[in-house]
């Protein structure tokens, strides 16, 4: 954590305390708030588990570590702590009650949420209004209208993950050990968190069987627990059976590709610049639109327009693309191998 600096002007505290893609989507705040105003203090409010895409990030002077626990201990000590900086500006990324009163008896004069939120109301907390997400924009676009409402407006909605030199020169060794002669080096996370539609474990083991026998690829699966039906799969490796999240962190930034769902390694590769191919689903609210990779090359599958109008599940989530002629572990494949410039055998 970086030491408070008490030459800032302006304070600025970014809340975001849910999940990694959200919280990978809010760093485009402390860049173009920094932009603005150099010499003014930013700090983040993030759960403990996501600090790790905050650290080493220029543009963040603190991370304040946010207090889950439902209890009056938690609540009263998360105000002491935030009423500590004497922030003048708080942004509530994330519509949460009990946060809101937090922010509101820390004494941040000016608080911005989402929505209309009756106890956004009684705690004269300003908000920003997504419109029915009409027009539909990008979720990082919709972060910075935070921004935008106290008269920032930003050049760059693309998020940043920032590594050291020392991480950098582990993420090259890390490299050099799997794909020492100059294979490309391809990461499949095969889990989603239930956050998303996501391809059966079924068809991720034909893929990664067939990834597996490309002799200028080396395959590595990134999930933390990898499902038993796609373990000991011959020369796939699984390096990062728990990892921490900034250790997984380094390690996405040795890929050549993702292959994922749209979820959280998604949009952590994407702010390491580091190429995805990802499965969406078109409905509005699991859109590339609304979700997708930015800022790095990207390749976005999704069904056809037959297979959403007749098989869809209703909840997205539970979408396995079964029956899809263009998302199974044999038409990635394929894809995979046009993304490289390669043809099949």
């Amino acid at each position: 954590m970086k030491l408070m600096k008490k030459d800032k002007s302006k304070r600025f505290l970014i809340c975001r305390i849910d999940r990694i893609g959200d919280v990978v989507l809010s760093t485009p705040l402390p860049r173009e708030i920094k932009r603005k105003y150099p010499d003014s203090f930013v700090a983040v409010l993030v759960r403990k588990y996501t600090k790790d895409i905050y650290l080493n990030n220029p543009n963040v002077d603190e991370i304040i570590i946010y207090n889950e626990e439902k209890t009056s201990k938690a609540f009263f000590e998360n105000i002491k702590i935030i009423r500590s900086y004497k922030f003048d500006y708080a942004f509530m990324l994330l519509p949460d009650e009990r946060l809101n009163y937090i922010l509101f008896l820390s004494g941040i004069k000016t608080r911005i949420g989402v929505g209309h939120k009756l106890y956004q109301f009684l705690t004269f907390t300003k908000y920003v209004d997504r419109k029915k997400y009409i027009p539909l924009r990008h979720e990082a676009d919709y972060c910075l209208d935070m921004l935008r409402k106290i008269g920032i407006e930003p050049v760059s909605i693309e998020p940043e993950i920032h590594l050291s030199e020392d991480e950098k020169k582990i993420a090259q060794s890390f490299k050099n050990s799997f794909a020492p002669n100059g294979e490309k080096l391809i990461g499949v996370n095969t889990t989603s968190g239930n956050s998303s539609p996501n391809l059966s474990i079924k068809e991720y083991r034909i893929l990664i069987e067939k990834l597996s026998t490309v002799k200028d690829f080396k395959v590595i699966v990134t999930d933390l627990k990898p499902p038993n039906e796609i373990q000991n799969i011959p020369s796939v490796e699984y390096p990062m059976k728990k990892n921490s999240l900034r250790e997984s962190i380094v390690k996405f930034s040795a890929l050549d590709v993702l292959i994922s769902s749209s979820t959280g390694p998604m949009h952590i590769c994407a702010a390491l610049k580091v190429p995805t191919i990802s499965l969406f689903c078109p409905l509005p609210a699991c859109s590339p639109k609304l979700w997708g990779p930015l800022g790095n090359r990207s390749l976005i599958l999704m069904p056809e327009e037959e297979y959403c109008q007749t098989k869809c599940p209703i909840d997205p989530k539970k979408c396995q693309y079964e029956g899809s002629e263009r998302i199974n572990g044999e038409k990635i494949f394929e894809e995979v191998i046009k993304f490289f410039g390669m043809k099949t055998e």
